[in-house]
């Protein structure tokens, strides 16, 4: 068990206090790769910078787009987005912000739009190595009015023109420095190279401390301009091992585990049937689709029946059954069934081990070798190996399972793991993986996977590994509906689209679509405020809401 940190708030599993009321200590599962909010899209980064910083716009507990860093949501109704007629005869729009009154970065300056434009600079740079490099190449120009109202002029007018949640904004005073060398922004941003500089932040709470791979500690922001926040000092234990997070909480040596970043719903249920007295639990369910990507430039997976035939063999419900107690619904695509969008016309895989054979009988894989596995004419036995985050119980007995049931249909699975800092900021981002990655993806509402379906988004050196189709899919279909998704205004139509992309998507199986998660949120019956969302945007952007409420 690893030992409480000092200056830690310690409480007895049953919540009562030892010492500092105003320290809150959080638990989870992973160390951010870079703390730099537009390069990579890591949750636990996202979780921790929530806490420090606020978008311009994101989705709120009830799923509503809604303003943070600006004053208000601009909308074609009040005037705020206005239609364009581009030069080739398209459809723009030009979309007018304004920064919220107040909003000072960690150094006492204040937020402007030349922070904006900055941002836009390191954005639309093809070698800066941010994730959505696409919304700043969307974006032709950008009209400044004064240091606070700003107007985005973007190429295409789409249903959700007014969501900028990826624009992350950056401190120009800072940061502009390092970007000098565009290739190499992403090694000098000053968020990892000096994490602690006040300037950097601008949310209720700054970083002051960090130890690579084992905490962050953030104390209160003395410049931030909204509700004060209970406490004085968050210290995030990063603790990989799920069975050390459970076993630490009911220590007292961390206070609360994240809900998205912490025990799996396994553990949870278990959890609730032995400690559920001494906590509110939620079991959320959640826009967190857990899959496995694979790799098609592997030569056995570039042909679809073998795709076809790994998930096919596998008893995904069983799985479910097994592990989760039915809480987590299989997953026919990225899209969940709470979702507008969902199409029930997906097609479903169900567990069929004789379909699953006769489909790598068909792809040359027959014969089988002296232990049970499948090998083809050259005698290169179909082998793969697996890969996901190190220490995740749930996921190393997903794993074994997964295993257990591949190696029935002939299919070799080897299992190798990394930390989560190793496997998301190297790995995957850079398709380092040989065959198989699982993970999850988190998404808002009606979310166009764009990002990691569309062709042009395929991670590679050229781009510095901007985008996040690391599977390298592609198909122009694809990239087609992904397109038209985007700007049809009329829900009925877009809903089609929609539909077409999931049947699509389900047929070409460049993932393997595994559950949805629930997530259980474990919270001390003495913490309030905690409200989880069901989608990627994390309880910590409430985090001044949080307190302690002790008899």
């Amino acid at each position: 068990m690893i030992a409480a940190m000092a200056g830690g708030l310690g409480l007895a599993a049953c919540g009562e206090q030892k010492q500092d009321r105003h320290t809150l200590v959080i638990g989870m599962t992973q160390y951010p790769a870079t703390l730099n909010p537009n390069i990579e899209s890591m949750l636990a980064k996202t979780y921790v910078l929530a806490m420090t910083r606020r978008p311009f716009t994101h989705h709120d507990t009830d799923w509503n787009l809604v303003c943070a860093l600006c004053e208000t949501l601009p909308t074609l109704e009040n005037g705020l987005a206005v239609r364009e007629t581009l030069a080739n005869g398209k459809q723009g729009v030009a979309v007018t912000y304004t920064i919220k009154q107040g909003a000072t970065w960690g150094d006492g300056t204040p937020v402007t739009t030349k922070d904006v434009l900055f941002t836009y600079e390191v954005g639309k740079h093809p070698a800066s190595g941010v994730a959505d490099g696409e919304l700043y190449r969307r974006i032709l120009r950008i009209g400044v009015k004064d240091a606070r109202t700003f107007t985005l002029h973007l190429d295409r007018l789409t249903f959700d023109y007014n969501a900028i949640n990826s624009f992350q904004v950056l401190p120009a005073h800072i940061d502009r420095a390092n970007f000098k060398d565009p290739k190499e922004y992403r090694k000098r941003t000053a968020y990892d190279s000096d994490s602690t500089n006040p300037g950097l932040y601008f949310g209720p709470y700054r970083i002051t401390e960090k130890k690579i791979g084992s905490r962050i500690v953030l104390e209160r922001n003395p410049t931030w301009w909204g509700k004060k926040p209970y406490f004085k000092k968050i210290v995030v234990r990063i603790i990989e091992k799920t069975a050390a997070l459970e076993a630490n909480l009911l220590s007292g040596s961390i206070n609360y585990i994240a809900g998205e970043l912490g025990l799996l719903l396994d553990q949870g249920i278990a959890f609730e049937k032995r400690h559920g007295k001494d906590f509110d639990i939620q079991f959320k369910p959640s826009l967190v689709y857990e899959h496995i990507d694979l790799n098609l430039e592997n030569p056995f997976l570039k042909d679809r029946r073998v795709r076809t035939a790994l998930i096919l063999a596998l008893d995904r419900e069983e799985l479910s059954s097994r592990l989760f107690d039915r809480r987590q619904p299989v997953a026919d695509s990225f899209v969940h069934p709470l979702d507008w969008i969902h199409s029930k016309a997906t097609p479903r895989y169900r567990y069929d081990p004789a379909r699953a054979g006769r489909l790598l009988d068909a792809a040359g894989w027959a014969k089988r070798d002296s232990k049970g596995f499948r090998v083809n004419a050259k005698g290169r036995r179909l082998t793969f190996e697996l890969m996901t985050t190190a220490g995740s119980r749930t996921r190393e007995l997903v794993q074994q399972i997964l295993q257990s049931q591949w190696r029935k249909a002939g299919i070799d699975i080897r299992i190798r793991n990394e930390p989560a800092r190793v496997y998301f900021g190297e790995t995957v981002t850079k398709r380092k993986f040989k065959a198989m990655a699982m993970f999850a993806w988190l998404s808002a509402p009606e979310s166009v996977p764009r990002l990691t379906l569309h062709s042009s988004q395929i991670t590679t050196a050229a781009n510095n590994w901007s985008g996040q189709n690391y599977t390298s899919y592609k198909n122009p279909e694809v990239d087609k509906l992904l397109d038209a998704i985007e700007i049809e205004l009329d829900r009925p139509k877009r809903r089609v689209l929609w539909a077409r992309l999931q049947k699509l998507y389900a047929r070409d199986l460049p993932v393997l679509p595994l559950f949805f998660r629930a997530d259980p949120f474990i919270i001390p019956k003495w913490l309030k405020g905690i409200r989880p969302t069901g989608h990627q945007d994390p309880t910590t952007l409430w985090v001044e809401h949080w307190r302690a409420e002790r008899p």
